[in-house]
């Protein structure tokens, strides 16, 4: 058999870095992990190959050429999605798609041929089954969660590696809260279940002897969910690997806010490598914070808690939410005060959204107040459900916020207020070449310094005052410009 895996295009979106992968001469961020894991579950007497169309274009051949499509994707995905499937019917090519969009809504999509829903280390197998004797089923799907010692060794073979700003890993599936707003829980449990440790060691062993050196980021949707595991386990193994490899790696993860009441654990992720997170803060107001059930940012200083984890060591990326029920009609002012206050650089704000199979989304479905489907884009400034605040204030007030957070001036000013926080590793874990520095220091110097008529003085003043000020963090500052840069684009096309 001959299958061809279809990961679809991104579009412009806040994580997408469309603008700042220029700089280091990188066509996507990620690669899609899910679909290099469903390769290695397939058998190794088939064929196969990727198309990432984030990194190359797929042509009528690619498809022609296969027995099979498999197509994994995110709600963000959808257009491209949907396109990929058109082709491929009009060629008479069968289509296998699962990942969380279809996952949550496969009733959608009408023209594709097989789903592999939920987890693919069980689903996926009894589809492999039921192929090897001649009788497919159109869904395949299950309400248990699988355990992640039959996740394999994601098949980096089907990679071009230099297309990629990062690689990434997975170490493990679940959350211990319940954000109403947040499918999560629904696609992977309330438990934290983990790899052990010697396996998830394999995993970095073969990234090392793919030659990858550089950013990993670990795409749990909360890595410090199963937090003794960590200390007792994981975190000393992997400091151990990395000590000895000359610390190759340095990591990135998402982790909830309590990570900064835990001492031990932020020293064990600092020694392993870990020098940036996401954290979910969604709000400064209390009541909105307790409507959506985000009981572990509630009753704390969310300041304070962020500036405590920068102090360690980490640049704090931060997730804000607009459009709760509870939001007074300041809230963008509230805002805008909280993410200049924390310091946060990378603040991704967006409108609420509510996803299908969320307990937000149920809840509103109950009061007939859900519209549409979510576009999965959390920064178009599109809302899927009657607000209470006017939609139309709602909209405009989101894309001001968005400018102002995102002008050269207000966002050099939050880098330097963070470096005033930041205490860096006392060891570079940022394992790159002299020349690939040079080259994206000199584009960034050009491009933002010489040629971009807004925010050149200002990117200048930062220049500077980083120079005199924090010598040492001259590279992480400009990388910090490098995305502001796309920030601002981004906040443009709302």
């Amino acid at each position: 058999m001959k299958v061809l895996l279809i990961y679809p295009e991104f579009p412009l979106t806040f994580w997408s870095f469309k603008y700042a992968l220029k700089f280091i001469g990188k066509k996507a961020s990620d690669p899609p992990l899910g679909l290099l894991t469903v390769a290695a579950l397939l058998p190794p007497s088939w064929e196969k190959k990727l198309v990432d169309m984030n990194t190359q274009k797929l042509s009528v051949k690619d498809i022609l050429w296969s027995d099979f499509v498999f197509i994994s994707a995110m709600d963000v995905q959808k257009i491209s999605f949907n396109k990929v499937v058109k082709m491929c019917n009009d060629l008479n090519v069968k289509i296998v798609a699962g990942g969380p969009m279809v996952t949550q809504n496969h009733e959608s999509f009408p023209n594709v041929d097989y789903f592999i829903l939920n987890e693919a280390e069980i689903t996926l197998e009894a589809f492999l089954k039921d192929f090897e004797e001649g009788h497919l089923e159109r869904v395949y799907e299950t309400k248990e969660f699988s355990d992640l010692s039959r996740t394999p060794i994601p098949n980096w073979s089907l990679l071009n590696m230099k297309d990629y700003a990062s690689m990434d890993l997975q170490y493990s599936r679940g959350c211990p809260f319940n954000c109403e707003f947040c499918s999560i829980t629904t696609l992977f449990g309330n438990k934290t279940r983990v790899k052990e440790t010697s396996k998830f060691l394999d995993e970095i062993n073969s990234l090392y002897s793919s030659r990858w050196r550089g950013p990993v980021f670990i795409v749990d949707d909360n890595f410090i969910g199963n937090k003794k595991n960590l200390k007792n386990e994981m975190l000393p193994a992997l400091i151990k690997w990395q000590k000895e490899h000359n610390y190759p790696f340095n990591f990135t993860t998402e982790v909830s806010i309590n990570l900064s009441d835990d001492e031990v654990l932020m020293d064990l992720m600092r020694e392993a490598g870990f020098d940036s997170c996401f954290v979910g803060i969604e709000s400064p107001i209390e009541e909105s914070l307790n409507e959506c059930r985000k009981i572990q940012n509630q009753g704390r200083d969310l300041v304070k808690s962020v500036k405590i984890m920068q102090r360690k060591g980490f640049s704090v990326m931060g997730g804000f939410i607009i459009g709760f029920d509870n939001d007074p009609i300041d809230i963008f002012e509230k805002q805008e005060e909280f993410i200049r206050k924390s310091g946060i650089v990378t603040a991704m704000v967006g409108l609420l959204s509510a996803p299908k199979g969320t307990i937000l989304y149920k809840k509103l479905k109950s009061e007939n107040r859900i519209i549409s489907e979510i576009s999965g884009n959390n920064t178009d400034g599109r809302l899927n459900f009657i607000t209470q605040i006017n939609q139309g204030k709602l909209k405009n007030g989101y894309k001001e916020l968005m400018k102002k957070l995102y002008h050269p001036k207000i966002y050099y000013e939050r880098i330097k207020m963070f470096l005033l926080e930041y205490s860096p590793p006392p060891k570079n874990t940022m394992n790159r070449s002299l020349l690939y520095i040079v080259k994206a220091l000199f584009k960034t110097v050009i491009k933002l310094g010489i040629f971009r008529k807004e925010g050149k003085r200002y990117f200048w003043r930062l220049f500077g005052y980083t120079l005199v000020n924090h010598p040492g963090q001259l590279g992480l500052a400009l990388t910090f410009a490098v995305y502001g840069y796309h920030f601002q684009m981004v906040a443009e096309s709302i």
